[in-house]
């Protein structure tokens, strides 16, 4: 969680930020020195004191406000089932419960989410506080809470809060957790009362990670200081429909009714969403443009009808956002990289007990302890006054289950990337901004940040009147932007610049958490299509089966139309509202399939729909479908082979760490003469190799280290400073100039990016920008400079470059790996650490081993089904993972299966803390017990909550 994370400057405009990493180890730091401190003084951490805060997991406790006696039954692994006789008193308990499992995970988020890390961490937290303010996640969420969430919500929200609280009364903060005993030795900070609205600022914190594609916004306004439109486009190809299926196949919109059918009757029966949904939001420029690249890609992209309002001089300023952006803590993902999952259902017609299966697994950042927390919910008999029995992934700190399944339905998710994001430029007019020609004055408040150990400190938000907060108060780099944009000749004059404001779904009240519990409840289609139209943010592609031997899928959110601009290809001007909002797509207008004849869906990130087929545009910006195809290819050979498939299959599919890009490139690699004789011993490494990257092969180590030097040389060393890695520096030619330039006046660039941040990154959507210049082999992309310092001999052409790369491979490996090719592996490379997020970064090494666990060697790769991901510009360390794995089986639901990727326990030394983790490597999957009967046999410990 956030202490890891960099500082954003957070100040006034004018005052400059701090370089990333500075609070991490300020923070480490101080926990270390009051560590030794304690030791000093006596105060040393023995086994009962790093026991103290292990929750009570047999007998009975007494809790004022339970209605009832609840049994809470605890498997082998801690995984609790909840059984209770009212909503009220099984949400209680699950407050209660999570809370002696995760309450410092718990309020580490919620003073995240509400932007008060200082009051925990000090005043190396006080910048990050300053632009989570300005966000105002929980403000958002407090206006949630007291105007759009139902009533029966609140309730169940309150009762999670007063189980969470019956948990903190009467200890102290070792008593809780171990980091307590580590803050109580800097600052007197004690954890405050549970609140509903903490429970309600996670959701917000989620959508954050997974808002869509603002990060692709960024980057490519970054690409406009080096790379000509055309250039840019190459680099941001089209999706590949005809090669890669879109979500829905079956479905189709029908202009009459001007709803869309998918396959079940009912178009137009899901919930309306909030909006009109006028205008179509494809967006009116078209055209290259001009630039001083020379690039000569294939890419189709189009150029924004409002590119001229970013242009080439936006770097500095979308820099200083950059750096914003990265301050921000994850939530659930890499700061909004990499954010992808995978998630199929199969029909009866198609598996061995004639009824579906429904797999699932989320692609997140690896966190200490995981982002999930696996429970069951269980009324003892559902009626009115007890309506849950449903089982699955919960988020610590939120009731209900987010995925899963109950007695009828099961349901999985993945993230849709729907464009719900948009950066304005705003003209800074005294107290206000320009807006249709007159000035507009700014909505502000005032925050106060209390700071551990320190003086409080104020701070002013600006906002528009539709609700933008001006993320250019909280960073210098930002006023920066607004003095040097490009715009155009009806702009108004800039005097001291413009700053930047964010048009963001979420800033909004929504309902997404009356969608929870409503998904739980569901029982059939219908009802479950109803709960998802209320999940307006973060918009997320689900998938349905049923006992019934029903399948589906639906698209719901809250997802704008624009009546100018594309759809957040470049940032627009925000004081011309014609490129404002128009509204949001009607939920009976979004996409959506049920029983399609195929007897399969799948969803990996990849295209909704087919754009050709459908009036709105939902993003430009997809995955690039290289998951999803190889899932649908894996159930076809399956199908056609006259296969039935069988839970097993699907954890198989899940496994899958076939290489998409290598299947490209390895004919190709092997057709290059090598002459070394060292290099040609690795090449031969390729022959006859499977493409699957397991962690023990010698082949997978050695095509991943030349897919990492391809687009470093074609594609990395091209990108300006902002994209590129740190620590990579090179001679370039300075900025606007064409022609052949001297090597005299060549200028020496370091990167600035993150190693887990950077581009190329190697993803699928570079798998398509190298297969659509595979057949020029003499495109610009493909060369190099004849001289300079980091490169000798010229690179002209694909082959040439190949070439390249490979010798490249075998020396990198060779310094990482040693110089004998048999003791390569895949998995010496591809490693996966975990580490807590508070105290586990950074600093001395006996913390860390004190906390973190691994590393474990990894099968799997980017943009493989067993996706665990990692940066090609960066290294090859994993830096998100199948965050969990399940597969429901809707024939027996007791013979489904799941994993978490570390445990039930946050406590650092229970045996709960990573106990699952091996398994996950191995791809193994636990018992998944729903039935009473079932789970009494695998219960370990039974503890009764009494009133």
């Amino acid at each position: 969680m956030p202490p890891n994370t960099t500082a954003s400057s957070g100040q006034q405009p004018g005052k400059s930020g701090r370089k990333k990493g500075r609070k991490a180890r300020v923070l480490v730091l101080v926990l270390v020195l009051a560590i030794v401190a304690g030791v000093a003084y006596g105060a040393y951490w023995s086994i009962s004191t790093v026991r103290a805060s292990f929750p009570q997991t047999k007998g009975s406790i007494t809790l004022d406000g339970l209605s009832g006696p609840v049994d809470v039954k605890r498997d082998g692994y801690g995984i609790p089932q909840i059984y209770a006789s009212s909503d009220e008193d099984l949400f209680m308990a699950q407050g209660y419960v999570q809370a002696q499992d995760r309450f410092y995970e718990m309020d580490v988020r919620r003073h995240m989410t509400s932007g008060r890390l200082s009051e925990m961490f000090g005043k190396s937290q006080v910048d990050e506080d300053e632009f989570l303010r300005t966000l105002g996640w929980d403000r958002v969420a407090k206006q949630e809470y007291d105007k759009t969430l139902s009533p029966s919500t609140k309730k169940y929200l309150q009762a999670y809060a007063k189980g969470v609280n019956a948990y903190l009364q009467g200890k102290s903060g070792e008593d809780i957790s171990l980091e307590y005993a580590a803050l109580g030795f800097t600052n007197d900070y004690k954890p405050g009362e549970w609140t509903p609205v903490d429970s309600v600022s996670w959701l917000k914190a989620m959508a954050w990670d997974l808002r869509g594609n603002m990060q692709d916004e960024v980057d490519r306004a970054l690409m406009t200081s080096r790379l000509g439109p055309q250039q840019v486009a190459d680099l941001y190809p089209r999706y590949p429909y005809s090669r890669n299926q879109a979500i829905v196949q079956q479905g189709e919109y029908d202009e009459l009714t001007g709803t869309f059918d998918g396959g079940d009757g009912t178009s137009g029966s899901g919930t309306s969403g909030t909006g009109t949904g006028t205008g179509t939001g494809t967006g009116t420029g078209t055209g290259t443009g001009t630039g001083t690249g020379t690039g000569t890609g294939t890419g189709t992209g189009t150029q924004s009808s409002s590119s001229s309002t970013a242009g080439s001089a936006l770097e500095s300023q979308l820099a200083g956002l950059q750096n914003v952006l990265d301050d921000v803590p994850t939530a659930v993902g890499v700061n909004g990289n990499g954010i992808g999952s995978n998630a199929w259902v199969v029909a009866g017609q198609h598996t061995i007990g004639g009824k579906p299966l429904l797999a699932n697994d989320p692609h997140l950042s690896a966190s200490l302890p995981s982002v999930w927390y696996q429970m069951g919910l269980h009324c003892r008999t559902v009626s009115a006054k007890c309506q849950y029995d449903v089982t699955g992934y919960t988020f610590a700190g939120m009731p209900g289950v987010i995925i899963g399944h109950n007695q009828s339905i099961a349901w999985g998710m993945t993230n849709s990337g729907a464009d719900v994001t948009d950066l304005y430029l705003e003209k800074l007019t005294g107290d206000g901004y320009l807006y249709d020609g007159k000035v507009k004055p700014f909505t502000t408040r005032e925050e106060t940040i209390e700071v551990a150990g320190g003086a409080s400190k104020k701070i002013v938000v600006r906002q528009t009147s539709d609700g933008m907060p001006l993320l250019s108060d909280r960073n210098d780099e930002l006023v920066k932007v607004g003095k040097k944009a490009t715009v155009d000749t009806a702009a108004p004059d800039r005097g001291d610049g413009y700053g930047i404001a964010l048009r963001w779904t979420a800033l909004d009240p929504g309902t997404s958490m009356d969608a929870v519990f409503a998904m739980n409840r569901a029982t059939d289609w219908s009802e479950f299509r109803e709960a998802a139209a209320l999940f307006d943010v973060p918009s997320q592609n689900l998938v349905y089966a049923d006992t019934e031997d029903n399948i589906g899928y639906t698209l719901p959110g809250r997802i704008p139309t624009r009546e100018k601009g594309d759809s957040g290809y470049l940032p627009v001007p925000g004081w011309d509202s014609d490129y404002r909002w128009t509204g949001y797509i009607d939920q009976d207008k979004l996409p959506y399939e049920y029983n399609p004849d195929r007897g399969y869906i799948v969803t990996a990130n990849q295209a909704v729909v087919d754009q050709d087929k459908y009036p709105y545009t939902l993003t430009t910006d997809w995955g690039y479908g290289t998951r999803s195809q190889r899932i649908a290819d894996l159930i076809e050979q399956k199908i056609k082979g006259g296969g039935k498939i069988s839970t097993d299959d699907m954890r198989q599919m899940q496994l899958d760490n076939s290489s998409e890009i290598a299947k490209l490139l390895v004919p190709k690699l092997l057709k290059i003469d090598i002459n070394d004789k060292s290099v040609r011993e690795a090449q031969e490494l390729l022959e006859g190799w499977d493409y699957t990257q397991d962690a023990d092969s010698a082949a997978a180590a050695y095509f991943n280290s030349v897919w990492r030097n391809i687009v470093k040389l074609a594609f990395g060393n091209k990108l300006p400073k902002e994209l590129r890695v740190k620590g990579q520096c090179l001679w370039v030619d300075p900025v606007n100039t064409t022609g052949p330039v001297d090597e005299t006046r060549k200028v020496y660039e370091c990167g600035q990016r993150d190693a887990d941040q950077a581009q190329p990154d190697g993803g699928d959507r570079w798998f398509e920008v190298v297969r659509n210049l595979m057949d020029e082999e003499d495109s610009d992309w493909w060369t190099t400079p004849e001289s300079g310092t980091h490169r000798t001999g010229a690179v002209k052409n694909r082959d040439d470059l190949f070439k390249r790369a490979m010798i490249d491979a075998r020396w990198e490996l060779t310094a990482k790996l040693g110089k004998d090719i048999d003791t390569w592996s895949w998995g010496r490379l591809h490693r996966l650490f975990l580490k807590n997020q508070t105290l586990g970064t950074e600093g001395p090494g006996f913390v860390q081993y004190m906390l973190n666990r691994g590393p474990w060697k990894l099968s799997g790769g980017e943009a493989a089904v067993n996706a665990t991901g990692w940066n090609a510009a960066g290294g090859y360390d994993v830096v998100w993972v199948p965050s969990m794995r399940m597969v429901a089986n809707l024939d027996d639901l007791d013979k489904s299966k799941w994993i978490n990727l570390t445990g039930a326990s946050g406590h650092a030394y229970s045996a709960h803390y990573t106990d699952q983790t091996s398994k996950w490597v191995k791809g193994e999957l636990l018992d998944w017990s729903y039935s009473d009967k079932a789970v009494d046999g695998s219960t370990s410990d039974t503890l009764v909550l009494r009133p």
